[in-house]
């Protein structure tokens, strides 16, 4: 496959889960991939594993709640392989289970200041960016949480549902200069952020999707893939779920 030959991608959170699933399906399709992650090691490996294979790859350690760091991942892509044209703003963390009125107000912050702050930044300096090489497309990692409630995860969800109004104001501004941004909402998903989860949390996380089992990497990954792709040309602003049928109970 070769729908991406010639075109950047940045993707952020990529050194495990969705977001490195999402730069190998972009790296396997033809694109250079800048895989972005806190985790400098992590980073490291993600893309060495992709140039083993033989596609284009790098790592940039990226802080998403700095901007400044955000602005050096987005030059590095562009200096390296000359421009940016795709990129997927997946950098994400979870957070504590509380309920809002024992919320530690930190705990809150930190989480806003990754999943939604972090958003803000990745698209302040990845935009004109993709401006300047032409156009592109954007997506963002929302989450099934991004419309509906959750008890016990108030930032996440507040997050969540805030990358939606971003996405869809970027979507507005951005349509006119040859850029879409789409968002993603996964359901839950079998990744390393369900962490420690216990066998009963597990099994009631699935309970929550008639399909019958927890959402893949590689199953956003492709969704992620088409939106960023040209068959996908006509979408702007929207937000599509992957999530089991989680939404449609």
């Amino acid at each position: 496959m070769s729908e991406f030959t010639g075109r950047t991608a940045l993707v952020t959170g990529a050194a495990s889960g969705i977001g490195r699933a999402v730069a190998s399906r972009l790296a396997s399709a033809g694109a250079s991939v800048v895989v972005a992650d806190v985790s400098g090691p992590g980073a490291r490996e993600a893309a060495g594993e992709l140039a083993d294979q033989g596609w284009r790859a790098s790592a940039v350690v990226v802080d998403v709640t700095d901007p400044a760091s955000v602005e050096r991942a987005v030059r590095h892509a562009v200096d390296t392989y000359g421009a940016l044209h795709l990129a997927v703003n997946n950098a994400g963390i979870g957070g504590p289970s509380l309920p809002t009125g024992e919320y530690d107000v930190e705990d809150f912050k930190r989480v806003l200041d990754t999943n939604l702050t972090g958003v803000f930044y990745s698209l302040r300096y990845e935009l004109p960016a993709i401006v300047a090489a032409g156009g592109g497309a954007v997506v963002n990692m929302a989450s099934i949480l991004s419309a509906r409630g959750f008890a016990g995860s108030a930032a996440y969800v507040a997050a969540k549902h805030g990358v939606l109004g971003l996405t869809r104001t970027a979507a507005l501004e951005y349509a006119p200069r040859g850029v879409r941004v789409n968002a993603v909402g996964p359901g839950f998903v079998d990744t390393p952020l369900l962490g420690d989860a216990d066998r009963g949390v597990r099994d009631y996380l699935v309970s929550l999707h008639p399909a019958g089992r927890l959402g893949t990497a590689a199953e956003v990954a492709e969704l992620t893939a088409f939106l960023l792709s040209d068959r996908a040309s006509f979408v702007h602003g929207s937000y599509h779920l992957v999530d089991g049928g989680y939404a449609a109970r």
